[in-house]
């Protein structure tokens, strides 16, 4: 089953049309089919109800129920301090990725078994895959160099009938390689995905963490960052510039293994230098891709190794649904 690719309609600054989180959460509708967020539920300063989306447990609690109502998946938790994601946000990056497959498919989205995908750094959350998964019948690699976040990854992965056959989390024991050790020979993926930590320390995260609430009017004293997050998630030496560059280099090796590269760059500042980089690194047809929930506009950039004839090639063997 392929999906056409559609795309009128869509205003500015809105998630993707595809994107099933449209417009304001039905949370008396979500708390029937999760009863425990409900608890987390309360009038804003305007009257409506809603969530402090800087609670973690509240934010895990919602996610909970969305996962149950839009994608069928009734487990799903993570380790006390994991990172806790917003959804609406991940699933953009999901149908974004899945039109510049259909940009090279005649506008038709490959969807079903036959379309794999690799998330490098999956997290204990396992986010991207299951979306991934349920939205289009992908099937997917999650990679991280923690223990513990692959055991809950793999775990919410068998935990979930929907899910079965469908996702695999591979642990990387050496943490400077990224695609080297979990990628074999014989593999080939028709896209890679990552949400890199943009963040070069732990004093840098937490800064960027007490700014934001400082500009909502939250007290920053005792503060959690974000949604959660182990190290590895938020920060690494160099930042996101140094990880999207390491990423570059590497990839080039499994330039056949591949159909598409990506890769979420939360910097502006970044891309003029991520195109130099992928110039350098000899890749093809480089794609800068805007999304924009609300009034945050965030991006990843999408590139290829393979020719013109390589990809043609690669699409009839592997996309063609006859």
């Amino acid at each position: 089953m392929a999906k056409t690719l559609k795309n009128g309609g869509r205003k500015k600054a809105s998630l993707h049309p595809r994107n099933p989180h449209q417009g304001r959460y039905d949370l008396d509708e979500l708390s029937r089919l999760f009863p425990e967020l409900k608890g987390f539920v309360s009038p804003n300063q305007f009257g409506d109800q809603s969530i402090d989306f800087h609670n973690p447990d509240a934010v895990k609690a919602l996610n909970k129920a969305l996962l149950i109502k839009h994608y069928g998946i009734n487990f799903w938790d993570i380790p006390p301090g994991y990172l806790c994601p917003p959804i609406p946000g991940r699933a953009d990056y999901i149908h974004h990725l899945a039109d510049q497959l259909a940009t090279d498919n005649q506008g038709i989205v490959p969807t079903g078994r036959r379309i794999r995908g690799l998330d490098i750094g999956v997290g204990a959350n396992c986010i991207y895959p299951l979306i991934g998964s349920r939205s289009y019948g992908w099937q997917f690699v999650g990679t991280d160099i923690d223990p513990i976040a692959v055991n809950g990854a793999n775990l919410i992965a068998e935990a979930n009938p929907v899910l079965k056959g469908r996702i695999e989390c591979r642990l990387q024991t050496e943490a400077r390689n990224l695609f080297k050790g979990m990628i074999d020979p014989s593999e080939r993926f028709d896209f890679t995905m990552c949400n890199p930590p943009f963040h070069s320390s732990a004093a840098e995260a937490e800064s960027s963490a007490r700014r934001k609430l400082k500009n909502l009017g939250k007290d920053s004293s005792d503060i959690k960052l974000n949604f959660g997050g182990q190290k590895n998630e938020l920060w690494c030496d160099g930042g996101e510039h140094n990880f999207v560059q390491r990423m570059v280099s590497q990839s080039r090796e499994f330039g056949q293994s591949c159909y598409l590269f990506s890769c979420l760059i939360s910097k502006q500042e970044n891309i003029a230098q991520v195109k130099r980089m992928l110039k350098s690194a000899s890749a093809n047809d480089v794609r800068i891709v805007d999304m924009a929930q609300g009034q945050k506009v965030s991006r990843f950039v999408v590139w290829t190794f393979l020719s013109k004839e390589e990809q043609a090639e690669w699409r009839e063997q592997r996309w063609d649904d006859k």
